[in-house]
């Protein structure tokens, strides 16, 4: 049986248009930014998920990062291993989100950029937030589609008992779009979601009574609200950060310069 060849005679630049566009709805929607509704992107909610579903949670023992990232790997997100062990790393540095969504036993980085102790070495679980995000998961709160290998079942968003999205923010690029959200007081945030409950015309301004603006992890001060209020009405706005100083006396009367930084 002889095979026959087939050609097509396509423009260069409509071939170039649909595989970039097939590319970039796949970038937007299912890598680089996060689901306004729980605030994750996908490799992180897979990553809750399947530590929810392991039992891996804050109310049992530590257990071995690498045992995790190989369930994420082999059941839900069919991707490379360091990318899985990196977005679980961020998940659980307290410099890098408001609310650590995963308690880590070992070296997990640093604010310096130092690197964080390979999988096999760190030992990791659900923090007690997370079950607030992944709270009545079983009782069909959310929509569940097949895995990548129809051998099991996945959810398309977590349950969000708060709002994540503006409490621990998130940055990301992708195609055409971008996002750079940057966290905010958990109180605050509750207080408004409250205010607009109550009211659901609430203005910017009145909104602004309490919530002040962004509260970094690594703390110090805003300078002024103009770039703030900006950003909340339009989506765009700058924010500029100080550093907190303190001058450290040390022995023989020299100095030293203490800062606190700002990174997200």
């Amino acid at each position: 049986m002889t095979q026959t060849e087939r050609f097509q005679d396509l423009p260069l630049e409509e071939v170039i248009g649909d595989r970039f566009g097939r590319y970039s709805k796949y970038i937007i929607q299912d890598r680089a930014l996060p689901d306004a509704r729980d605030g994750l992107k996908p490799v992180q909610r897979r990553i809750l998920y399947a530590m929810y579903k392991e039992g891996n949670t804050n109310d049992k023992a530590f257990r071995k990062s690498a045992k995790t990232v190989g369930n994420v790997i082999g059941n839900y997100h069919p991707h490379g291993d360091s990318s899985v062990y990196e977005a679980m790393v961020r998940l659980s540095q307290d410099w890098k989100i408001r609310h650590m969504l995963v308690e880590m036993h070992g070296n997990n980085g640093s604010m310096d950029g130092d690197s964080p102790a390979a999988m096999r070495y760190t030992e990791a679980r659900l923090s007690a937030i997370s079950s607030e995000l992944l709270r009545d998961i079983d009782k069909r709160t959310v929509e569940f589609i097949p895995n990548f290998d129809d051998s099991d079942m996945e959810p398309t968003v977590l349950p969000s008992r708060f709002p994540n999205l503006l409490v621990n923010g998130s940055t990301g690029i992708s195609a055409g779009y971008a996002t750079d959200i940057p966290p905010h007081a958990l109180h605050e945030v509750l207080d408004a979601v409250l205010m607009r409950m109550d009211n659901p015309k609430a203005t910017v301004d009145e909104l602004m009574t309490v919530i002040h603006g962004p509260d970094f992890p690594t703390g110090g001060i805003i300078q002024g609200v103009d770039g703030i209020k900006k950003a909340y009405e339009t989506g765009k706005g700058k924010i500029i950060v100080r550093s907190r100083a303190a001058i450290e006396p040390l022995k023989g009367g020299e100095r030293a310069n203490c800062h606190h930084r700002n990174s997200i």
